[in-house]
């Protein structure tokens, strides 16, 4: 393309200019002529040409080809230039969007900073009053075991004082209970020998020293379940003796009247001894 139009700027070394210019004057004077030859000679007038100075300098083709040469290389180095300016702008820009962006992402960086820092400051406004309220229930806390262990304390005295106001109420009614107990077994014992005192049938063959122990078994009622010699006097008659002034004096009706465990303390197995002299427990 470009060696084509090279050929049509440079015509055999001259420029376009020139060659135009010499066209052109040849189609008017062509043209002169034809008019000039188709009139009559009394219709002819000469027309005082217009003067057209053409100044034909002849370039050295060599200079030329040297001159375009330069300018090839100055488009050239306008183009580069122009790339370059392109270059440098989308690097600028490059870098005008990497500022950007980085400075986004400092914004970005120091926002989230600032929201972490606010968030720490946050949590420990929460950890001081979280702490703050554990030590007060701890207080609390601590306030109402003293409080709990006082009363307690209080309480223990107040039983303690019950319990020894209790005891001793308690010695005093045992007191005055074993000693209507004792009574009623001194009573009870009393019916008992003189119940079998006055049965008994004393053995022509007893002797003082002698002496027999029976084993009685009764009933809340008083009846006798059974009477057995745990220790012999050593005179068959003597023994039976004692054995009958048992039976003979039972049932012991007015034992029905004692309480059931001064009974069975007392009175559900008896030993009794019988010795000439008297009939002791």
């Amino acid at each position: 393309m470009k060696g084509a139009f090279n050929n049509v700027v440079i015509y055999n070394g001259y420029p376009l200019s020139l060659v135009v210019a010499v066209t052109f004057h040849s189609v008017i004077l062509a043209l002169l002529l034809y008019l000039q030859s188709t009139k009559g000679p009394e219709a002819l007038e000469l027309v005082q040409p217009t003067v057209v100075k053409v100044l034909l300098i002849q370039e050295n083709p060599q200079v030329a080809n040297e001159r375009k040469r330069v300018e090839r290389r100055q488009q050239q180095q306008r183009v580069r230039e122009r790339e370059v300016a392109q270059q440098a702008a989308e690097a600028d820009q490059q870098r005008r969007e990497q500022e950007q962006a980085e400075a986004r992402a400092e914004e970005q960086r120091k926002a989230r900073e600032l929201a972490s820092l606010r968030q720490r400051q946050e949590q420990e406004r929460l950890d001081t009053e979280r702490l703050v309220r554990e030590r007060e229930e701890q207080q609390d806390r601590e306030d109402e075991q003293r409080r709990q262990r006082e009363l307690a304390e209080a309480q223990r005295q107040q039983e303690i004082r019950d319990r020894e106001r209790q005891q001793e109420a308690a010695d005093a009614a045992a007191a005055e209970l074993a000693s209507s107990e004792f009574e009623m077994v001194q009573s009870g014992m009393s019916i008992i020998q003189q119940a079998v005192q006055s049965v008994w049938s004393r053995p022509p063959s007893a002797r003082n020293g002698m002496r027999a122990i029976l084993q009685i078994r009764m009933l809340p009622t008083g009846e006798l379940v059974d009477a057995v010699i745990t220790e012999s006097s050593g005179d068959p008659a003597f023994d039976r003796s004692a054995e009958n002034a048992v039976y003979s004096a039972a049932p012991f009706r007015e034992l029905q009247a004692l309480p059931t465990n001064v009974f069975n303390e007392n009175f559900r197995s008896l030993s009794l001894i019988f010795q000439p002299e008297d009939l002791l427990n």
